[in-house]
């Protein structure tokens, strides 16, 4: 069936402009890291793309090596936007990354010219693209040149390839030095992508503070720990959850029943304020005013929907910015 995206899509989204920019995000974008790639249903992520754009979603984070298998996460998006969204791609922000293992031999890696610019390619190719909007560093490379990584963004962006560039990872020091290169090329760092939630606040004290000071906007991923900030835990480890199934970055023993006490207190606190918790951990994250997004990442269109609900009650009272800290930090 034809699809025709909703028409009052962007009635309830949030925008923030993206640092010193002149673009703007919605508050809610969605990773496409699990749950697209080559061993996923089509027809859900079909779902969860119509649904996010529904919506109001129009930003779309990928990477190289997403999937599994790498690379198929950006071929499943390219699929899609052929067969169901390919007239709205001037709606769209599309972003990828370059840095992590992609192919064999020296050069499938980190941060040389040659790698960034050949992985490029190779993602414009899955995505059946002429550019993406924004083009990350997906980490910095301790034994390339700084120099030469923001040499090899810049050129993207002069060669059309790229919109904007972005970091992810970096230090407020790299990023300092990157935001400096980078605006004497031509190429100012649109954005930085960084894991902070809750229970991860270690952007608290510089980072965050940086990029305001350099006009770079902030996405946050990992809003909610990989899935501890939801009610999928509350019980306990359930059999088909991520951490049991796969334990990449959240494992079993970092859910000790002290941290799961901690996240029942916190789902009480999300409760009194009349969301979930999912939606509590994504409204604290945003009121942050260095943060222009959070990727939330979803296995079915339902998910998504519960995420920009978050959107309804985003302030929060001092008392209750106390109450979370006595848990979290406490």
């Amino acid at each position: 069936m034809t699809y025709t995206a909703a028409e009052g899509r962007y009635e309830s989204m949030r925008f923030a402009r993206c640092g010193r920019s002149g673009l703007r995000l919605p508050a809610i974008s969605l990773g496409l890291w699990h749950n697209f790639g080559s061993v996923d249903s089509l027809e859900n992520a079909r779902a969860m793309l119509r649904r996010a754009f529904d919506l109001g979603i129009t930003h779309f984070d990928l990477a190289n090596n997403y999937g599994p298998v790498p690379g198929s996460a950006e071929e499943t998006l390219g699929r899609l936007l052929k067969s169901d969204f390919g007239a709205y791609r001037d709606e769209w922000v599309i972003s990828t990354k370059a840095g992590y293992s992609m192919w064999p031999g020296p050069y499938g890696d980190w941060g040389s010219r040659k790698s960034l610019l050949a992985s490029l390619d190779q993602s414009l190719r899955r995505m059946g693209l002429e550019y993406v909007d924004i083009f990350y560093s997906h980490r910095p490379d301790p034994e390339t040149p700084l120099e030469e990584t923001m040499g090899a963004l810049a050129s993207a962006v002069r060669a059309g390839k790229a919109l904007y560039v972005g970091l992810s990872r970096y230090s407020p020091e790299d990023t300092v030095r990157a935001a400096k290169i980078l605006r004497d090329l031509g190429a100012p760092c649109l954005i930085h992508q960084t894991r902070y939630h809750m229970f991860e606040r270690t952007d608290e004290h510089g980072l965050l503070d940086t990029l305001a000071q350099e006009g770079i906007g902030c996405i946050v991923f990992s809003p909610l720990a990989q899935g501890l900030l939801t009610d999928r835990y509350l019980d306990g480890l359930p059999e088909d959850s991520r951490a049991v199934k796969s334990g990449v970055f959240l494992k079993p023993d970092q859910i000790t029943p002290e941290k799961l006490d901690k996240v029942r207190a916190l789902n009480r606190l999300a409760q009194a304020r009349g969301q979930s918790l999912a939606q509590m951990a994504l409204a604290w994250v945003l009121r942050r005013p260095e943060v222009t997004s959070v990727l939330v990442g979803a296995s079915r269109p339902e998910q998504i929907a519960d995420s920009v609900g978050a959107l309804t009650h985003l302030a929060f009272s001092a008392e209750e910015l106390a109450a979370i800290d006595a848990v979290t930090l406490g």
